[in-house]
């Protein structure tokens, strides 16, 4: 007699049937495993041609047309969706950067706006808002023109005072536009295409129209496009480097309040060490004006190693960051006493308002364990109502320059809807 077990035919029906379901799973697994990069890449990608599709120079003769309009557009795409994080810190450390010239820091210094460390949050919030105003808003919108006329006020105080030169504008116009192209191209999962650079290159060149700034130290005297303009503000730009960017206390001093407002969430425990990277992504000309001491190789080591794994997370595991979340530092909506606020504080809450979320949201956390002040905090000192613009800068001018912007408004508005900024010779 065949012994045969109770359970056998079950078991041969619902074996297979357990491993196609177990293969299933696996498969199912494996499956966003394998393609999941692929996606990511894909769409990342994806925006790209969106961009192109949109603004479409593609040939280096469409690029002549580029307008002012088109320009910042595609470079909000870049500051705000594709490389927020490095976009910023390219602007901040050009900001930076600008310190290695002793006739630049001398005047901070002088003045105190960045040298004190009671006046060095304000300024350099006073020249986040302003950058993000121009930056964030059509050419010839009010705030962008109000935001370039209030800057084109203060720096006409000290040009007055034959304190600013022509040059040292110039040459901070031109970090401004150099350094994200540098940025990016080191630490980001892509490099710019060439249409992007045009379009940094014309926003800043017609920003520097708006600004006067003469343009007599470049080679030509007529620019075809915003590559063009670029070339040679890099080319100048590096000769200037040369012959001014020499070691100066002054130099140290501004460095000193920008670092210590850069790591300003870091435990003072850490901050030598924080200290050392800064230093580490100088380059030997600004490490040496600046008065730093070269860090140890490991430092180097250790960045390279944490962006090199930070490019490849962005462009296989990182899916784009969607609109509603792009980065912008600005209210959009003014307030019932006509303000605007900044969103986000580096070191000081300037202009902050104290929602829920700004007094107990993560950054608010990280404040408040380092015993530092909240939005609201000491009353009407960081001024949580917001900011006006006419209000905005060092504290002797505050209020002052309504005559000089009802001038200049009108002409600032037409200058910034020119569109093409380029065919018009520079100023001798």
């Amino acid at each position: 007699m065949e012994n045969v077990h109770p359970h056998s035919d079950n078991l041969t029906t619902t074996l297979p049937t357990q491993i196609e379901v177990l293969g299933l799973s696996w498969h199912l697994i494996l499956f966003p495993l394998l393609f999941y990069p692929t996606i990511c890449l894909l769409l990342r990608y994806h925006r790209l041609r969106q961009t192109l599709e949109e603004f479409p120079y593609t040939t280096r003769k469409s690029f002549a047309s580029m307008t002012n309009e088109h320009a910042l557009h595609i470079q909000q795409n870049l500051s705000q969706l594709e490389f927020p994080t490095i976009f910023e810190k390219a602007l901040q450390f050009a900001l930076f950067r600008t310190y290695g010239i002793p006739s630049i820091s001398r005047l901070l210094v002088h003045t105190g706006e960045l040298s004190e460390a009671a006046n060095a949050t304000k300024r350099y919030a006073d020249t986040v808002l302003l950058i993000a105003e121009f930056m964030n808003y059509d050419p010839i919108s009010e705030r962008s023109v109000e935001a370039i006329g209030r800057m084109n006020y203060i720096h006409s105080q000290y040009q007055k005072a034959g304190k600013i030169s022509n040059e040292d504008m110039l040459y901070t116009l031109a970090l401004f536009a150099l350094e994200p192209a540098r940025w990016i191209s080191k630490y980001e999962w892509r490099k710019l295409e060439d249409f992007e650079n045009c379009a940094v290159g014309t926003f800043w060149k017609g920003l520097g129209d708006a600004m006067g700034i003469n343009y007599g130290k470049l080679r030509s005297s007529e620019w075809t496009d915003g590559l063009h303009w670029l070339d040679e503000v890099n080319e100048w730009s590096e000769g200037y480097e040369k012959e001014k960017m020499i070691p100066d206390l002054n130099n140290n001093k501004t460095a000193d309040q920008t670092i210590a407002i850069l790591l300003w969430n870091i435990p003072d425990a850490l901050k030598p060490i924080g200290t050392k990277v800064v230093s580490a992504l100088m380059d030997d000309r600004l490490r040496t004006a600046m008065m730093y001491e070269k860090p140890p190789q490991f430092y180097f080591t250790l960045l390279a190693t944490i962006f090199n794994i930070r490019k490849y997370i962005l462009r296989y595991f990182c899916l784009p960051r969607p609109y509603v979340f792009r980065y912008h530092l600005l209210s959009d909506e003014p307030s019932k006493e006509n303000t605007y606020f900044l969103k986000t504080w580096e070191a000081h809450p300037w202009y902050v308002k104290p929602t829920l979320r700004n007094r107990f949201g993560p950054l608010a956390w990280i404040s408040w364990l380092r015993g530092l002040p909240l939005p609201g905090d000491e009353g009407e000192k960081y001024w949580p109502k917001g900011y006006k613009l006419e209000q905005v800068g060092p504290n002797i001018m505050r209020g002052k320059g309504a005559e000089y912007w009802k001038e200049s408004k009108e002409g600032l508005a037409r200058e910034r809807g020119k569109g093409c900024p380029f065919g018009r010779a520079k100023v001798e």
